[in-house]
């Protein structure tokens, strides 16, 4: 084909066509693309929390009493077995040091655990998934007020759900914009919703909740067990100097040992009596959350009984310690995906997306105007040749297109020209249109002045080209050409 054909818009088509397959854009140059090492999730999470060794350890930001705790642990350990257990296992038995080590290494696994592991953080709503949240809220409110006025409405806070028999309100957070699952809370020092909230605790800096609570239990019931342990062998050890030296040498050959007593004498009550709190919710299955605000008090009534409690304190603690731990849900080590194009509203069955459907509507464009021109050739050639027009009562002859005929479905995909194209000039055109305007003197015809002729089509200024406009508009009207072929022959006519 010549460059006046149609060749060459569809060769461009069909190069921008395969071009969206790649990853950058068509405009940008390949030379100038530059691949980003991909991130983790951990590094844009929108807690308040720290990471470490590249999101195996979670944290929440306030961590200064941790480590005070972790100190506290590890001098007053350190001081039992360097100046204590080496009297006490000549004296008394071997066995002491042994048991203290072991509870030691206990105490300190379940602490990290607690403190570095994910305790049920509930992942927060993408947009779509906010805004399709916020369209269900608002059609439900629409249809309890019977209203259906477009004005913006906050979204209700609390949704109600049956749990063995309870009512149960579900409340919505409108920072993480989801309805938090029952026994949920939003911690406001961590900025998370955490699943089976029970508290956060500043001595372990992280929140305690439904992946990590059976190792917070452990951690202080062992811990107890520690304290209790240091501090009685220490008393110990004491007694049996003042024995030997009388008391006040006793506490002058072992200050440690003093130390020692004092540390663990005051953070015994505590320790301990946080112990056995938690092992009465564990028993009950209930949640600190849950018991500071009353929710299932019997002081409300018999009939405010706890829903998650199994009614057997045996089946309570294995619950609690024994059940499988859930995995997390936030992904922190994962990697973000690529943002990949949203797709739009389907068209005709077909779904287009990003800039795929921004270059296929110009290809469609395209194919659209080369279409209408062949359209215009093949309906215009017929008629501009010297023949007389036949009326509706005559057969139609092969390779010629009456009026009164239907025109053949045109595919605007692919138009094929045709074979052959005769030479158009103003003579032969004029001489052409004289019979046919004679002819259909009782049809009704625009004017040359009410037709405008479709630039490019014949040369400037020709007799031709306002009747050649004239009958191509008359034969669209009349066959009722394809809606995309009209839309085609307007806009080519505005250019």
């Amino acid at each position: 084909m010549t460059p006046g054909g149609g060749s060459g818009p569809m060769k461009d088509c069909e190069y921008s066509q395969i071009s969206t397959h790649s990853s950058s854009s068509p405009m940008e140059s390949p030379h100038k693309k530059k691949t980003a090492a991909p991130k983790r999730k951990w590094e844009v999470f929108p807690g308040r929390n720290k990471f470490f060794c590249n999101g195996r350890v979670m944290m929440a930001r306030q961590t200064g009493v941790f480590y005070l705790t972790l100190v506290l642990i590890l001098v007053t350990s350190g001081l039992f077995f360097a100046f204590d257990c080496p009297y006490l296992s000549e004296k008394i038995t071997p066995a002491i040091p042994a048991i203290g080590g072991i509870l030691f290494f206990f105490v300190m696994g379940t602490l990290l655990r607690t403190s570095f592991s994910d305790p049920g953080v509930l992942p927060r709503a993408t947009p779509d998934e906010a805004a399709d949240l916020e369209r269900q809220i608002g059609n439900t409110e629409d249809i309890a007020n019977g209203s259906s006025s477009g004005g913006y409405r906050p979204p209700p806070r609390t949704k109600e759900v049956i749990i063995n028999g309870q009512t149960v309100k579900l409340k919505y957070c409108f920072t993480c914009k989801i309805f938090r699952p029952p026994r949920a809370s939003h911690c406001s020092l961590c900025d998370n919703c955490v699943d089976r909230f029970d508290h956060h605790c500043p001595w372990v800096g992280n929140c305690v909740g439904k992946r990590n609570y059976r190792f917070f239990y452990m951690f202080i019931l062992s811990l107890s067990f520690l304290t209790v342990f240091i501090f009685a062998f220490v008393i110990t050890h004491i007694i049996l100097r003042s024995q030997q030296a009388g008391f006040l040498n006793a506490l002058k050959d072992s200050p440690a040992s003093v130390l020692e007593a004092v540390v663990c004498f005051f953070s015994v009550w505590s320790i301990v009596g946080l112990s056995g709190f938690h092992t009465y919710l564990i028993s009950s299955n209930q949640t600190t959350n849950e018991d500071i605000k009353g929710s299932w008090s019997n002081k409300r009534g018999k009939e405010n009984y706890n829903p998650y409690s199994y009614g057997n304190i045996f089946t309570n603690c294995c619950a609690a310690l024994c059940g499988p731990i859930s995995p997390s849900l936030i992904d922190r080590r994962g990697f973000i995906q690529p943002d990949t194009p949203q797709p739009a509203a389907p068209s005709n069955g077909i779904t287009m997306y990003g800039a795929t459907q921004s270059q296929s509507n110009m290809c469609d464009q395209d194919q659209c105007i080369q279409s209408t021109k062949f359209v215009l050739q093949a309906a215009a050639t017929p008629l501009l040749q010297s023949e007389p027009s036949i009326t509706s009562e005559e057969l139609p002859l092969p390779g010629k297109t009456t009026i009164g005929a239907p025109c053949a479905t045109l595919t605007l995909g692919q138009p094929t020209p045709p074979s052959s194209m005769p030479n158009l000039t103003s003579e032969t055109g004029l001489t052409d249109m004289i019979p046919l305007k004679e002819e259909h003197e009782g049809h009704q015809f625009l004017t040359p002045e009410e037709a405008p002729s479709p630039p490019g089509m014949l040369p400037a200024g020709s007799p031709i080209t306002h009747s050649h406009t004239m009958h191509v508009l008359s034969l669209a009207s009349q066959d009722s050409l394809h809606e995309d072929s009209v839309r085609g022959l307007v806009k080519l006519s505005s250019v």
